[in-house]
């Protein structure tokens, strides 16, 4: 496990300055069917973008709130990262997309029994944003809307 020397000053100063913000208690809800029967949408902060979609926006001082959906039968590999950070190491992800948006692996545990269904619809999100507000109060409404339409019984969320 990276430690924050590993950050540069600037970022290690923001890391120290930043008004972390404690959400209890945390939002959960247990799961109604065993994995084996439940639909499983995808939800990923790495900042990917289909070929042809805009990237997220790198400008805006405290991120991109915004999310791009990528169709569950694209090929992670051919899948673009736009992701603003400079903060986490990029070198699994540039190997395999899966590492950040494992559609393959999701695909081989729906083959192999193990989960129901893949969603018809991946979400991808850029991480980095350091005002949650807009992405509580305006994104994140819409991208439950996509799952819902998509009868999403459970959400694997994959961090950078």
């Amino acid at each position: 496990m990276g430690t924050t020397r590993e950050f540069t000053l600037a970022v290690r100063s923001m890391l120290r300055l930043y008004r972390w913000r404690r959400i209890e208690p945390v939002p959960w809800a247990a799961p109604q069917r065993p994995l084996a029967a439940a639909r499983i949408g995808l939800v990923s902060s790495a900042g990917l973008v289909l070929p042809g979609q805009p990237p997220f926006d790198a400008s805006l001082r405290t991120g991109d709130p915004s999310f791009r959906v990528i169709p569950s039968d694209t090929d992670p590999q051919q899948l673009v990262e736009t992701h603003r950070s400079e903060s986490f190491d990029r070198s699994g992800l540039t190997i395999d997309r899966n590492l950040v948006l494992p559609l393959d692996r999701l695909r081989e545990m729906v083959r192999d029994g193990a989960v129901g269904a893949l969603a018809p619809h991946a979400l991808s999100f850029m991480g980095s944003i350091t005002d949650p507000g807009p992405l509580v109060r305006d994104t994140a409404p819409r991208a439950a809307q996509i799952f819902v339409r998509d009868e999403v019984d459970v959400a694997l969320l994959v961090p950078v």
